[in-house]
């Protein structure tokens, strides 16, 4: 669920990460292409409960504002395009490099699909600019892996504060 995603991403137990942007690129019916953009700098008034994030993205879905959260028709691959052109672009997927291989720079870009998966044509597209990683053979939850690549990019921050 897109809810979990967005609070894996941006919420820490008594705050909010303010240096995220995550984008949800929803390709469903009614109108698709619909990429919602979460700042987390400019984000306030929410909660970590399902029910209000239900209630935020529907309202914000239907053109309400809600600070630090937008929505217009950006398409996946206009996106990645415009990503590619800022920082690294990294597909997670099983059969990645293993992500601890990886030299990540500071403001890496992470692409997760659903439970499936991202549609092989959208892969296909990612992987023109981005390379395959692996948080290993297991198969996790996409929440879950944006919490493990947290913890990692929390891990390496506060191992290059100490040097």
């Amino acid at each position: 669920m897109v809810h979990e995603c967005i609070i894996a991403a941006l919420f820490l137990s008594h705050g909010l990460r303010r240096d995220v942007v995550f984008h949800a690129m929803l390709s469903g019916p009614p109108t698709p292409p619909v990429r919602v953009r979460i700042d987390g700098a400019a984000l306030f008034d929410v909660r970590t409960d399902q029910n209000a994030w239900s209630q935020i993205l529907k309202n914000v879905l239907h053109g309400k504002p809600h600070p630090g959260i937008a929505n217009d028709k950006t398409s996946f691959e206009t996106l990645l395009k415009t990503k590619a052109n800022q920082a690294p672009i990294y597909v997670l997927e099983e059969r990645g490099i293993d992500l601890g291989d990886v030299d990540l720079n500071d403001n890496p870009v992470f692409v997760l699909g659903d439970q499936v998966g991202l549609p092989k044509v959208a892969e296909r597209f990612a992987l023109r600019y981005g390379q395959k990683i692996s948080l290993g053979k297991q198969p996790y939850l996409a929440a879950h892996c944006i919490t493990i690549l947290n913890y990692y990019l929390d891990s390496k921050k506060n191992d290059h504060s100490r040097t």
